[in-house]
């Protein structure tokens, strides 16, 4: 009670000053009333009341600019109140998935609860935690769980929030964002600053003769004084930060020990965790007994916890638009459909051009399902999306962080599948094709140029090398052995599409009957034709 006194006094001081000045005045006013003759006295008390009127205005006039432009802090003014711990409730349990993120998180609580014992022993507890990683992962309910599992007050903030167009604001309300934290830290034992998107006034300094920049670099200037500043032996406030940027667009003086200690990374879900948010977000909702959870996280590889919960939604949306009481696995197939490419467009084909779009869809399709060693196809359509007359959903098993010539060599063949399958079927090809082989020849080339995949034995990034440094020979035998991949490629899809055109003419035709073809659909239809994976093949043999 008594340090919350004391801030109480501090932060009104001036009410206090006031109140003193006006006993003062009227003691001196009636002790001067009391030596005046009686006539003057009279018209002195006449003219008494117009006095304090004037008086009146002009000291309220006085307090409201003070407390506009000074108390308040004018344009940089402040209105950011303490979330207590017990108002969050957000604790590790409820952070699905980042077990790496989540081990060093509790580190860094320990640390903090541990505070008295760690400055005992000489140390000094954490200034700053830098959360990094994409959009969408949960890096401000880690910043939130740890608050809670600290039992410490919370002030969160984002990094638009001190940018204004006036010279000096920025700076301004840094100066009272830490002064609160100091506060609340000294009243209830630390506190916790959180600032998101923190690129917004920490990316690298610009200097311009022309001040471009000024309101930026003064802003992230004070954050870094305010953080040299921190006496954590008496106020403990740590900073939490996050961002969706890279590290290298911080500047190098934000990223130095002494200010953002610690640096977590927080990744896209696993296959695992992807399992985990999934049962979680299905919870909220009534589900069919037929939606497959394994099914879904590998079909959401690469995705976010945000992206997996706006799934969820939006199929919760299309179940009730078709009139049902639960989600089923085409509601969930077909709101990832909407949020990956966009609404269906419905474009009238013919009966050709619809032909030819299914055989050069069964073509890809049938190339990722029997032969790449890393893909599976999810879904096959002629429906139309975002211009495209058809597409082949397709995505790693699992997640990969790194490509083999083999996988490469597959994403070639498969890019060229569908031309192949054109050609074969009717001996000519569409401007379709293009997209592929603008993927196909991006792959080859950069397989050729730099990261030495070639069959020459050329090794080295030369796409980092100036072109005019590069002999024109040199160029010429680049360029051949990327053509040489391409030509290679081109001959093992048209082998492997006219040994498998039997299970190419039947997914094709389903296309033509259905539109589009589902997991379950499309392995359906393979087995008709007698076709299985590979590696369903392997599994039989080693039985």
């Amino acid at each position: 009670m008594i340090r919350k006194f004391k801030i109480y006094v501090k932060n009104n001081k001036i009410w206090f000053i006031i109140g003193g000045i006006v006993v003062g005045l009227l003691g001196t006013m009636i002790y001067g009333l009391s030596q005046m003759e009686s006539f003057y006295r009279v018209m002195t008390l006449a003219q008494l009341p117009m006095q304090l009127l004037f008086a009146f205005v002009s000291a309220a006039a006085f307090v409201f600019m003070y407390m506009a432009f000074f108390q308040r802090g004018g344009f940089s003014s402040l209105k950011k109140k303490k979330i207590k711990a017990k108002d969050i409730k957000v604790s590790f349990k409820d952070v699905i998935g980042l077990e790496v993120a989540k081990k060093e998180a509790l580190e860094v609580v320990r640390l903090i609860k541990d505070r008295t014992q760690l400055q005992k022993i000489g140390g000094k507890i954490i200034k700053g935690i830098l959360l990094t990683g994409p959009p969408g992962c949960g890096k401000t309910l880690l910043a939130k769980a740890i608050a809670t599992e600290c039992n410490i007050p919370f002030i969160s903030m984002a990094g638009s929030e001190f940018v204004e167009m006036f010279v000096g604001v920025g700076a301004g309300r840094v100066r009272n964002l830490f002064k609160k934290a100091r506060e609340y830290a000294y009243t209830d034992g630390a506190c916790i600053v959180f600032i998101d998107e923190l690129e917004v006034i920490g990316r690298g300094r610009t200097f311009s003769f022309m001040g471009a920049g000024e309101e930026t670099n003064s802003t992230q200037n004070q954050l870094l004084v305010e953080m040299d500043g921190l006496d954590n032996k008496k106020s403990n406030v740590i900073v939490i930060a996050a961002t969706n940027a890279d590290k290298s667009v911080l500047d190098k003086a934000l990223l130095r020990p002494g200010r953002f200690d610690r640096k977590i990374s927080i990744a896209l879900p696993n296959l695992k965790e992807r399992k985990n948010i999934i049962e979680f977000y299905l919870k909220s909702v009534k589900v069919s007994p037929d939606v497959k959870i394994d099914r879904l996280a590998k079909k959401s590889v690469y995705k976010s916890p945000a992206d997996i919960e706006n799934m969820i939604k939006e199929a919760a949306l299309i179940a009730t638009r078709k009139k049902k009481e639960q989600i089923d696995m085409k509601d969930l197939s077909e709101a990832m459909d909407r949020i990956d490419l966009g609404m269906e467009t419905n474009l009238d084909m013919t009966p050709r051009e619809l032909e030819m779009t299914a055989y050069h869809e069964a073509g890809h399709a049938v190339a990722i399902y029997l032969m790449h060693p890393t893909d599976d196809v999810f879904k096959v359509t002629v429906k139309s999306h975002q211009g495209s007359l058809g597409l082949v959903a397709h995505l790693p098993k699992e997640e990969l962080h790194s490509a083999d010539r083999e996988k490469l060599t597959a994403d070639i063949i498969v890019s060229l599948a569908g031309y192949t399958a054109e050609r074969i079927k009717y001996n000519t090809s569409t401007i379709g094709v293009s997209a592929d082989f603008n993927q196909a020849m991006r792959i080859a080339n950069a397989m050729v140029w730099q990261v030495g995949m070639g069959e020459s034995g050329f090794v080295g990034d030369f796409s980092a090398m100036p072109k005019e440094d590069i002999s024109q020979s040199l160029k010429e035998k680049l360029n051949n052995e990327t053509l040489e991949i391409l030509n290679a490629c081109k001959v093992k899809a048209d082998k492997f599409l006219k040994d498998n055109w039997d299970a190419v003419d039947a997914v094709a035709k389903r296309l033509v009957k259905d539109k589009e073809l589902d997991f379950d659909e499309l392995e359906e239809t393979m087995a008709t034709a007698g076709k299985r994976k590979a590696e369903t093949i392997v599994a039989d043999d080693a039985k």
